[in-house]
Formats: C-alpha cells, sequence, structure tokens
C-alpha cells in the first residue's frame, strides 16, 4: 500500500504575481513549485531605453570611475549588454568598485565573473549611500549610477553633498501596462486570490492607478498583499495599500517564506 503523499503548502492556493512578462518565469517556478495555482498580472514593462551620446561618454572614460553604482537588476544587465558591445574585455572597466542594491542585482554583476564589494542588506538608496560614505572618503571620487527613468535622484544627490563627482547614465524606461482588457486581469476581477506579491514601486503604482481595471467582483476572494523589501513597502502604505507581510530579505526567496507564512494550508487540501 502505498504512503500517502504530503500535500504542498500552498496547494488550492491562487497567487498573483506582478513582475514583467519577461521577468516572471523564476516567480512562476518558485511559487507553483509550493502548490499553488499562478496569476500572472505585468503591471510593468521594462524596456532598454538611452541616449547614444550619453554612453558613448561614459563609455570612453569607463575606467576612470572608482564605483559603479547599480541600482536594479535591469539596470545592470542592460549595462553589460552594452558593455559587451563596446568591449572585448572585461579588464576594460579599470579598478572600479561595485556597489548594488537588492540580491538579484548582485546576481546579474556576479554572472560577468565580478565581485560586488557593496550591497545593503536592506535594499535602499539611503543605506547604500550611508556604506559608501561610511567605507571611505568620496571627496572627488568618480562616480557612475546607473538608473532608470523612474529612479529617484536621493542615491545622487546624497553622493554629490559627500563631494563625488556622480555621472548618471540612464539605461532603461519602465512604464505601466494597461492590464484593462487583459483575460488574467479578468480572471482576478472575477475570483480573486489568496495573494500578490509585489517587488519594486513602479508596480505598486501601476496597480493604484489601474484600481478600476481591477476591482474585484462582490464574491471574488480578498488577496493579502506581499511586498519584496522596505521600499517597495513605503510605497504602498504611501499609496494606502495594505501590506500583510514583508519579505525577510530583499529576494524571492525571503518573500516565498513570508508568502508560506501568512497563507496557512487550505483545510481542504490535506
Amino acid at each position: 500500500m502505498k504512503p500517502e503523499s504530503t500535500p504542498l503548502p500552498l496547494a488550492g492556493r491562487r497567487i498573483v504575481i506582478t513582475r514583467p512578462r519577461d521577468q516572471a518565469a523564476g516567480w512562476r517556478t518558485q511559487v507553483e513549485a509550493l502548490g499553488a495555482s499562478v496569476l500572472e498580472l505585468p503591471l510593468i514593462q521594462v524596456t532598454k531605453d538611452y541616449d547614444k551620446q550619453v554612453l558613448v561618454e561614459v563609455f570612453a572614460e569607463i575606467g576612470q570611475y572608482e564605483w559603479l553604482v547599480f541600482t536594479s537588476a535591469n539596470g545592470a544587465r542592460f549595462f553589460f549588454e552594452e558593455f559587451r558591445r563596446g568591449f572585448d574585455d572585461i579588464r576594460a572597466l579599470g579598478l572600479a568598485q561595485i556597489a548594488v542594491v537588492g540580491e538579484a542585482t548582485a546576481e546579474v554583476v556576479r554572472a560577468q565573473h565580478l565581485r560586488v564589494e557593496l550591497q545593503p542588506q536592506k535594499a535602499s538608496a539611503e543605506e547604500l549611500a550611508r556604506m559608501l560614505m561610511e567605507r571611505e572618503s568620496l571627496d572627488s571620487a568618480k562616480v557612475l549610477v546607473i538608473t532608470g527613468n523612474l529612479n529617484r535622484d536621493t542615491l545622487v544627490d546624497l553622493l554629490g553633498d559627500a563631494r563625488a563627482i556622480v555621472d548618471r547614465l540612464p539605461l532603461y524606461r519602465t512604464e505601466e501596462t494597461n492590464l484593462a482588457s487583459d483575460p488574467i486581469a479578468g480572471d482576478f476581477r472575477q475570483h480573486g486570490a489568496d495573494a500578490i506579491l509585489f517587488a519594486s514601486p513602479s508596480a505598486v503604482q501601476s496597480f493604484f492607478d489601474q484600481a478600476a481595471a481591477l476591482k474585484l467582483a462582490a464574491r471574488a476572494r480578498r488577496p493579502l498583499s506581499g511586498s519584496i523589501g522596505a521600499t517597495t513597502t513605503a510605497a504602498m502604505r504611501q499609496l494606502g495599500l495594505p501590506v500583510d507581510f514583508e519579505a525577510a530579505a530583499p529576494n524571492l526567496e525571503a518573500l516565498a517564506a513570508g508568502l508560506l507564512q501568512a497563507l496557512p494550508p487550505r483545510p481542504d487540501s490535506t
């Protein structure tokens, strides 16, 4: 007689992930491995977008920077794609040290066989600036910050206040995805979900802006809202969205652990 198999902890649960379509695969795999069904609501789309002249000017001086600062995985990925187009040797980066916000960003850098010198435990621009300033004097240090169109100026301003010479390199554009006619959004409106996972302030803003298109039916299941970290949580609270759980560390594994704590197994899954 075969022993009864133990049900997966999220069996019978519906979980909404809000990553861009081309970045959702890992999230779907992680959540489905816990037994849940997944709804993909890509609240934002991220595309490469830069000024060619600015890129040429930055790459002409790339070996002179003391710090390269990446605030997102998208920025890091697009940077190295363009870097490889312009250079055939990673040593063209010179002696620059690398600082990042977030574990996903660090993974992109490490995939280039490069070391991350600074990565704050709390994934925020303010914390990264503090660590940089505490590590060494930034007076006249040449720093390159790779950004997107929605990045706040906080990090650049703080480094500038520390008398660093800061160049910004915008490499990508984040835009809201219109979900009004999306069939998955229709499913969400009709049936709801057990939880919805947010991984960026821009996704939170899009969810807020599209409230009418995502309004739940009267009998739809009301989801718990999960945040990947402090910056996303701050955006949710600023817009009046509930924060039912937050990842203990700013990565997918910690968010999944928070999801498991927030959602006990369904009685009918045993």
